[in-house]
Parts: structure tokens; sequence; C-alpha cells
């Protein structure tokens, strides 16, 4: 008898995912990790906090032994030694399949920001990976169409995203409280096909979200050392790349791969959620923090070249990889003239990234497969990577890092009415249960929704002036989303979602408008989500 309580209806296949020995690993995972998962997102609140108070950030003093040391991170499996181009996106039958046969090195399986936590998403995805691991996976859409698996050429190898620290899941109850989402997403995955993957020549692989210390990082280090054990796998069969999305672990690049280092595999540039952070820990520190439209702020701006640039050489001083950020743009073969001016920046941000000495890239469409392969091919000449690129002449200072008010563009309304738009229209979709949507030709995640309401906080709390010489207040935030809103119906007519638009619109402005910032956009949306499934949330 498993001693997990599961508060949701049932869905398809769950009984091959939720075994009682699945589940029994999961309350392992839950009864050894939570309270320290518990502590560190404590000790993110003091750090909030100290960080608004001072509005100062640094490299800590404590681990500069860790930095510029000689360390080295384990060396790569064989099948992720060449990560020139991977491809992004949800645990979706359809887009699993495109993604595996897209001719990328890497598919990132998305449980997190491309995702949504509707049960039947956290189900279906651990379906999903498990019939792609075991090369069973298939699909028949509605329209009557097949899709399977090539075997005319290799599949891309499988990276799993779990769902960050911070979040949690409320159909699965442990002792009265909600599982951690991470280690769920983690444990699914890791239980079902660890053994299988290693069996097959790969292995259990993750990237890991949204950290902010090294002590978060060393928590996953611990996880994967107990679960290796648990399921008899050799110990060194897990790889990890983690995210840089946000401030503090820009500052402690060296320490994060350090602590996984038995088990590292490299860094990711990523953009938005970035952006989000930075924002978060300094929306009160003034001016010289207000950032400009979201379209302005490009990776050539001097604060984000700092966070790449040390990025490259904090993964290279230590055999690790550094993988750049997102191609977010669809093509859309009815539109060529808009593809063109797309991929020429396409083109431009992957030529500086393989230049930077980044050793792969990320895109969010199989059409850009081919593109972000050509372009870092050519650099690597030959080479599965750039490791031999180390940078260690490059200095990079906490001041370079937190340059904000060296980046180029001014805040407009076009800039505030995309915000609210495109935030309130991925929300609705999100509510509905997908979290990769396509909108102005873009493929948007949940970090999309966290930039753009977090600039319309600090926008207004800045008492920015607009290009239209208007001051961004909340009155004109909310005539703007009342507009915004009434294009949005206008345009999908009868497809417009009445209900779900509403939710969102609401859920928008008071995260937008409040006076105090909630952390995260996605943890008050949790709510109508287990609400819709008749799930009552624990406390």
């Amino acid at each position: 008898m498993s001693k997990i309580s599961v508060q949701a209806p049932a869905v398809n296949r769950q009984d091959e995912i939720l075994t009682d020995e699945a589940l029994d690993f999961i309350h392992a995972l839950h009864g050894r990790f939570a309270a320290r998962r518990d502590e560190l997102l404590q000790l993110r609140r003091a750090a909030s906090d100290e960080i608004a108070e001072s509005g100062r950030l640094d490299f800590k003093p404590e681990t500069a032994s860790v930095r510029g040391g000689s360390w080295k991170v384990a060396e790569a499996p064989a099948d992720l030694r060449d990560r020139r181009v991977e491809i992004t996106g949800p645990t979706e039958p359809k887009m699993a399949i495109n993604a595996l046969n897209s001719g990328a090195k890497v598919w990132l399986a998305d449980l997190e920001d491309a995702n949504t936590p509707h049960w039947d998403n956290v189900i279906t995805g651990q379906v999903v990976l498990r019939d792609a691991t075991r090369r069973t996976l298939s699909f028949t859409s509605p329209e009557g169409k097949s899709y399977s698996l090539r075997t005319d050429a290799p599949l891309a190898v499988v990276v799993v995203r779990p769902r960050g620290w911070h979040l949690d899941d409320d159909h699965l109850i442990i002792d009265g409280r909600p599982a951690v989402g991470a280690l769920v997403d983690f444990g699914l995955y890791f239980f079902h096909n660890a053994a299988e993957l290693l069996k097959r020549g790969s292995g259990p692989y993750f990237y890991l979200p949204k950290m902010e210390s090294y002590l978060e990082a060393r928590l996953w280090n611990e996880v994967f050392v107990f679960a290796q054990d648990y399921v008899k796998v050799p110990q060194g069969s897990v790889r990890a790349t983690a995210l840089v999305e946000t401030i503090p672990a820009a500052f402690q690049m060296e320490e994060i791969l350090y602590e996984l280092r038995d088990h590292a595999s490299g860094l990711n540039a990523g953009r938005w959620d970035y952006l989000f952070s930075l924002i978060k820990y300094f929306r009160d520190a003034g001016q010289s923090f207000v950032l400009p439209d979201r379209a302005s702020v490009t990776m050539t701006a001097p604060f984000m070249r700092a966070y790449t640039t040390l990025l490259v050489r904090a993964c290279h001083s230590h055999g690790a990889f550094a993988m750049g950020g997102m191609a977010a743009f669809i093509p859309n073969r009815r539109e060529p003239a808009i593809n063109e001016i797309a991929f020429a920046k396409v083109r431009a941000d992957k030529e500086r990234e393989a230049n930077d000495g980044f050793d792969g890239s990320w895109v969010a469409h199989p059409d850009l497969v081919s593109i972000c392969a050509e372009i870092f091919g050519a650099v690597l000449d030959g080479r599965p990577n750039q490791l031999d690129k180390p940078l260690t002449d490059v200095v990079i200072t906490a001041t370079d890092l937190l340059a904000v008010d060296q980046t180029p563009g001014i805040v407009t309304e076009t800039g505030a009415r995309d915000n609210i738009s495109v935030a309130v229209q991925y929300l609705a979709t999100w509510l509905g249960g997908n979290g990769a949507v396509a909108i102005n030709n873009l493929m948007e995640d949940a970090a999309t929704a966290e930039i753009s309401r977090s600039q319309i906080w600090q926008w207004v709390h800045a008492q920015v002036v607009l290009d239209t010489g208007d001051i961004l207040t909340a009155e004109l935030v909310r005539r703007l989303l009342d507009e915004e809103v009434a294009a949005v119906a206008a345009a999908r007519g009868s497809a417009f979602d009445e209900t779900n638009y509403s939710i969102a619109r609401d859920l928008f402005e008071t995260v937008a408008l409040a006076d105090s910032y909630a952390d995260f956009l996605t943890v008050p949306a949790y709510r109508y989500v287990v609400a819709a499934e008749g799930v009552t949330q624990a406390s």
C-alpha cells in the first residue's frame, strides 16, 4: 500500500506511472529532502530581503577558493559530448516526436516552464518519457495523421527539466502536505527510466531550473546520490545542466558547478527568467535598475554580455559545457517576409554565441535546427564542442553584471501593451493546460509572463514616463488591460475563451499592480488549476 494519497481524478495510463514502487520512491525522496528544500526557500527569502534593503549583490568571499580552482566536472558521457543544437518543448506526444525526430542533438523535455502542472500533463508527460525511452512512442491526431519515431537517423538525446524547487504538487499528499513538484518530476522519470537508459547506452540527464544558490545545487546532488543507490544504478550515472536564470546564481556559477561536479554537465543562459529575477531582486533599487521595453533588452546589452561571457568562462575553466539561449521564433510558411527577417536575427544571435565560445544553443522549432547546426558546425570545425576555449583572461565584476543602466532603449506605450497582451494571452492558455504558446510568431512559456508582469510592476512603482509623455499609473495599466483583452476577443471571435481570459485578466491585474510583489506568478495561477480539477489544496 502506497504512503502517498493521490488527490486527482485518474488519467489515461496513470497506473503505469503511479505504481506502488514508484510512489514509495517519491515518499523516500520527500522524507529525506523536503525539509531541506523548505529551509532553502526560507534562505531565498532572507537573501532577497537583504539585497532589497542594501541594493547590492556581489560574489561570495567564503567561496573564493572554489572560483578559479583547478577542479573539473565529470567527463561527459558519449551521447552528451556534442550539444551544438538543442530543441526545447513540452512532453506532449506530437511535439515530443517532432523534437526527437528533428535532427537536434538534444531534446529538452520540459516538465517546467513549457508545461503546465495540470494532473493530466504531469502523468502524460511521464508516459511520453517512458515510451520515448523504450522507442515505442507514437501518436495519432484527431484528424487521423500518424506520428512515430524515426529509425533512419539518430534521435535527439533526452534531457528532462523538472519543476523548480519552489513549486509544490497538490495532487500528491505526503504526511498531510503537498509533494515537492521537483521531486515528483525527477523521481517518477528516474525510477522508471534510469536503468533502461543506461542499458541503451544513454543515461538519466537533467536540466535544473531556477536555482538561486550553490546550496540548492548541493541539495540536487544529494538527491542524485540517494536516487542512484536506491534504484541500484552506478554513482555518476546522472548528468545535470544547471540553468543560470536567476541573478543570485550568476554570482555563484562556479560554486553551482562545484557542488554538482560528479554529476555536472554544464550551465545554460536562460534569458527571460534571468531578467525576471533581476527585476524581482532590484525592483525597488531605483531608476538605474529600470529596464526598457522587453523587446529592447537583447543579448548584446552590456550586463547581458557580462553574464554570458562569465558563463562561458566558468564552464570551460572546469570542463563543463556552456549552452546558449533560446531562439523562440516560430516560422510560418504563409509569411515569408517575416520569416526572412526573423531568420536573419536568429543567425546573428547564434553566430554571436558560437563565436563567444558556447558549445551549443536552444531552438523552439524544428525548422531552426538546421540553421543552428550550420552556424555551430562552421565554428566547431569537426570538434564536438569548444571546451578548449577557456576564456581564462576574462575578468567580469559585480559592476559589470549589474550595469542595467547601460541598456539602450526606452519604455513605450507599445511595450507596455505588448507585455499586457502577451502575458494575458499566455495565462489564459496556461489555465487551459497548454504551457508552450505561439504568440506573434514566438514560442512563449511561463518566463514570458513573468518578465512581462514584472516589468509592469516595476514601471508603475518607479513612475516611469512613457514615450507618450504619460506616467504609467495603475489606472493607465487597467485601461490598457481592458483594451488589449478586448482586442484579443475581437481577433479570436468564437475561439475566445471568456472564462479563462477573465481569470487571466484578473490574475494579471493582481500580480502586476499589487503593493507587494508576488515571487512567482505560477503559484497563484496554480490555485485555479487545482480548483478546476476539484482538488482541495493542502495547507
